[in-house]
């Protein structure tokens, strides 16, 4: 008879040290509010900024215990237990330091330094082996941890939208409460904590410090930040994306397959297919097949692999 696994403790995240003046003013934070339950994080900061701008200055914090309507990529649902899961979103809006906007070209690197972030809180703090999924994914040992939503706001008066960054991370879901197969938890993988307002402070304070420097560099990927490698280059060597064959289901049921390479100047993987051609993927889902040949060089694959869900 298997084994039903038990539903560990979920203790509420903890206000005090959340609030704490000394860790929101080292990070800049201007607010965090928490929310006992919602539908949706960056729904709510989209609403907020559209109706009350500025109540929701740059690095604006919402976090929730529960979510009944949290949305990823290709507007995919799903929804966890509550007190399970680091539930958060962020208002950015991104000047450099004289206060000049960002281009807006640079903001597609933006889910890709919150996942960097998210990585290197995993790794810190709870001792994780994390790494990227392009586009927007965290992965620790091939499974899906967490996922990261960005959004655009409304266009207000100074000319550049604000950005709505939403992170999701599975933090003491067992292997029922999973959304998918090919998913994974913080508690599941063995972590040395799952106490979810110190791996919560771990994020932010990480996101806020890579963000800053990004921000400082108007916004360019290739340039050094935070006392290291670019941007760029820093993504790039966590990507598992590169080198591997994948399959890039793009908007309106087109897809590529070929050999992810490398990441351009926005962000933006660069596939070759059987054929030798580059194709740009700014967005869409991409799966992680196993190896093939392209026809004519001898060998075969399947086309299958390990997928994983678009959930944020």
């Amino acid at each position: 008879m298997e084994a039903v696994q038990e539903t560990p403790d979920r203790p509420p995240l903890d206000l005090s040290a959340l609030s704490d003046e000394a860790f929101l003013s080292a990070n800049g934070i201007p607010s965090l509010t928490v929310v006992e339950s919602t539908g949706s994080t960056n729904a709510d900061l989209l609403r907020g900024v559209t109706e009350d701008p500025g109540a929701w200055p740059d690095l604006s914090v919402l976090t929730a215990e529960y979510q009944s309507a949290a949305r990823g990529r290709l507007d995919r649902r799903w929804e966890a237990p509550a007190r399970s899961s680091v539930s958060v979103s962020l208002v950015l809006r991104p000047v450099n330091a004289a206060g000049r906007p960002l281009p807006t070209h640079s903001f597609s690197w933006l889910s890709l330094l919150a996942a960097l972030a998210l990585r290197e809180a995993l790794a810190e703090t709870a001792g994780l082996p994390a790494e990227l999924k392009w586009p927007n994914d965290v992965l620790v040992r091939g499974r899906k941890i967490a996922g990261i939503l960005a959004q655009l706001g409304p266009l207000g008066g100074a000319g550049t939208p604000p950005v709505i960054l939403g992170t999701g991370l599975n933090v003491t879901l067992t292997e029922p409460e999973l959304p998918v197969p090919t998913a994974t938890s913080v508690l599941l993988e063995n972590a040395d904590t799952v106490d979810r307002t110190e791996l919560l402070k771990s994020y932010l304070s990480r996101f806020a410090t890579l963000y800053r420097s990004f921000c400082n560099a108007d916004g360019d990927p290739a340039a050094g930040m935070a006392g290291g490698p670019s941007l760029h280059k820093r993504v790039e060597h966590l990507l598992s994306t590169l080198g591997k064959q994948v399959r890039a289901q793009l908007p309106g049921d087109h897809e590529i397959i070929g050999h992810a390479t490398r990441l351009d100047e926005y962000g933006s993987l660069l596939v070759v297919d059987a054929a030798g051609h580059e194709h740009v993927v700014t967005a869409g889902d991409v799966v992680h097949l196993r190896p093939w040949n392209p026809a004519g060089t001898g060998g075969q694959g399947d086309g299958r692999g390990g997928a994983e869900s678009g959930y944020a």
